[in-house]
């Protein structure tokens, strides 16, 4: 930084328009964690910026602080994920994954592991071309294990057992149990698999080269799937509208 002057790589989770031509910019950066950026002029049709001030543009910016603001002073565009945008169910599930983002980002030690992890989901589903179903359940919980959310999966939290019998997952409390096993206190459960505990286990703690390194069948992922919806629904209090976008574009039988 040098008067006021700083130079970051940063990506767009979120983009406001504001007065005639300007927008504000929700920006994931490595340094400065979350930051709002204030972009003059990035809708006028002469700007320099426009794809750098759109939604999952990641760029190099230089900023300029104000106070508690950060105005847009240069940018250029270092990927914008032509693959993902292409697609529009894979789109909406970037732009989930945005929303998420933002809603447990909230300093910059956790935006320095957090930012790699989203870029390589990009990454995963547009370039790659991996099932997005795949990336979302793997992306979900990793995210949610690096934000301080992760529920404890090494065992039942009432017995012991290693690997819970006919297992659950306490999405209240964040815990597994077998289905015997009864907590007080307890919340909603959610059933899974032997498979999908394992599955659990290894996004959990597996090194971040190999997230998305792993197999599951179908009907055990979904399982998986849609307890990470329920666990962030309930820890985070919130719903997600880009969650709800996204499954409007899913065959029926994927979102029973």
């Amino acid at each position: 930084m040098d008067n006021g002057i700083i130079v970051t790589a940063g990506l767009v989770l979120r983009e406001t328009e504001t007065k005639e031509s300007d927008k504000i910019l929700t920006v994931l950066t490595p340094e400065l964690g979350r930051i709002s950026v204030i972009a003059k002029g990035a809708r006028s049709r002469r700007s320099k910026y426009t794809a750098a001030c759109q939604l999952l543009a990641y760029d190099e910016m230089t900023l300029r602080r104000k106070g508690e603001w950060y105005y847009l002073a240069e940018a250029g565009t270092l990927e914008l994920f032509d693959g993902v945008r292409q697609d529009i169910q894979r789109l909406a599930l970037a732009s989930y994954f945005a929303e998420l983002t933002e809603t447990v980002c909230q300093d910059a030690l956790a935006a320095a592991e957090i930012l790699p992890l989203l870029l390589n989901a990009l990454f995963a589903l547009g370039t790659l071309g991996k099932e997005p179903l795949v990336v979302k359940t793997a992306f979900v919980w990793r995210l949610l294990e690096m934000a301080g959310f992760a529920p404890l999966a090494d065992g039942c939290a009432v017995c012991g057992r290693e690997m819970p019998q006919a297992p659950m997952l306490d999405v209240v409390q964040g815990v597994l149990r077998c289905g015997g096993c009864r907590l007080s206190g307890g919340g909603l459960s959610l059933p899974l698999t032997e498979s999908a505990v394992q599955a659990l286990r290894y996004i959990l703690y597996c090194p971040p080269k190999k997230l998305y390194a792993f197999t599951l069948a179908r009907q055990d992922l979904r399982l998986l799937d849609r307890a990470g919806e329920a666990f962030c629904a309930v820890q985070l209090d919130r719903g997600f509208r880009t969650l709800d976008y996204y499954k409007a574009f899913l065959p029926v039988e994927e979102d029973e």
